[in-house]
């Protein structure tokens, strides 16, 4: 199983915090780096000194780590339009040698829209939109060099596009859906992810929606082997029971119900629970980092975890 670092910046955080995180998941061997893309705090953290975008983060991470893969748990589909999010997530990752992968989704946080003057269509709209997003970006990226690309789109007609720039992954970077609705992420997912993710959810529900996703490619004649799946859950690991409650408290949760819900516990407990994740073919976890400020999680998680899973 692979172990991938995923941080919460509107939660508070400069691009030095992210750098710190990043520079040290790379040191010590984490699969890749992950933030989520959010203008606003939830809860009652002061989120000082306020949000960071989650591309211009990435884009500095493109230049200032080497090896690390890079990438968003996810970039909602209302924030920006197809056409840019393509030239962007493109340039990103020429700028990191390759190493830049698209999580995307249509958007849920509703106040975070109003308090940055972004429109927040209804649910159904808003899938209507993320689907055609992804048919500009993929067929952006996948077009030949020298060819154009149209797509007579409801929302976003593209017409005689240059389709430039390529990025440096071939024919695309990967795709990353993901999600518990029953009906279309599943259908979007078989048609366009490279991987699915099920964010913050038990064994039994991640193993559910799995075979969603799975029946779904069998509708599509994708076979389902072709997928990467994978999880994500809060971490808070420490040597002992002690070091758990520690850094537990650090972020305002409590040890039981991180145990129950999340990667917690000692070295063990969490190598015990990320297998219980694998048995239900779940490859990859990201592992939610919320204290951004404690590099030693990271080196107990890679030196006591990482070399059991």
């Amino acid at each position: 199983m692979e172990l991938r670092v995923f941080t919460e910046p509107q939660q508070g955080a400069t691009y030095d915090h992210l750098l710190a995180v990043a520079r040290r998941a790379e040191e010590t061997g984490f699969g890749a780096f992950f933030r989520s893309d959010h203008y606003l705090k939830m809860g009652s953290v002061s989120a000082d000194p306020g949000p960071t975008d989650a591309w211009t983060t990435l884009a500095g991470l493109a230049r200032d780590t080497r090896t690390i893969r890079l990438g968003t748990l996810m970039t909602a589909a209302t924030f920006r339009l197809p056409g840019p999010l393509a030239i962007t997530v493109a340039q990103v990752d020429q700028m990191s040698g390759g190493r830049v992968e698209l999580g995307i989704g249509a958007g849920w946080f509703a106040e975070e829209h109003t308090a940055y003057g972004i429109p927040f269509p209804p649910l159904g709209e808003r899938f209507d939109r993320l689907e055609e997003q992804l048919a500009v970006i993929t067929g952006l990226w996948q077009t030949p060099a020298g060819s154009t690309f149209d797509h007579p789109g409801t929302y976003y007609p593209v017409s005689d596009s240059p389709a430039l720039p390529k990025p440096v992954q071939q024919p695309r970077p990967p795709i990353l859906l993901g999600g518990t609705g029953p009906k279309r992420t599943p259908r979007l997912a078989a048609r366009y992810a490279d991987e699915f993710n099920v964010p913050f959810a038990s064994v039994a529900d991640s193993a559910a929606q799995f075979q969603r996703v799975r029946d779904a490619c069998a509708e599509a004649d994708r076979d389902p082997a072709t997928m990467t799946w994978s999880n994500a859950l809060v971490l808070c690991c420490g040597r002992d029971d002690a070091d758990v409650a520690r850094r537990a408290a650090a972020i305002g949760r409590e040890p039981a119900e991180l145990r129950e819900n999340g990667a917690a516990g000692t070295p063990a407990e969490v190598v015990d629970k990320l297998g219980r994740y694998a048995e239900i073919g779940s490859e990859r976890v990201y592992l939610q980092v919320l204290d951004l400020t404690d590099l030693d999680h990271l080196e107990l998680v890679a030196a006591e975890v990482m070399r059991q899973v």
